[in-house]
């Protein structure tokens, strides 16, 4: 009997998809530096942040894409990575990943 552990696959083809769409959305913007990646973040109005690739890895970073594909799926309204979280939580979760 095989345990399944949907979650933990789930976290994973999470994080490929968003390096994937990353690594378009880099290579597609010319403001947007190699390595790095723009993000929308806020509750109702959306403040764009560019943010480095390396933070994809990080278990906090992934934490706020799992409550994005949640919320959105793949199927972003800004037509990039939305996070939907508050600016401030946001600022407080990445300035303590640099």
């Amino acid at each position: 009997m095989a345990i399944h552990v949907p979650r933990i696959m789930n976290a994973k083809q999470i994080l490929r998809q968003y390096k994937l769409f990353a690594s378009q959305a880099a290579s597609t913007s010319p403001d947007v530096p190699k390595g790095y990646f723009a993000v929308y973040v806020g509750e109702s109005q959306k403040k764009r942040f560019i943010v480095p690739i390396a933070f994809l890895n990080l278990p906090s970073f992934q934490k706020l894409l799992s409550i994005a594909e949640e919320e959105f799926r793949f199927n972003h309204p800004m037509g990039g990575l939305t996070i939907p979280c508050r600016e401030d939580v946001f600022i407080s979760i990445t300035s303590s990943l640099h």
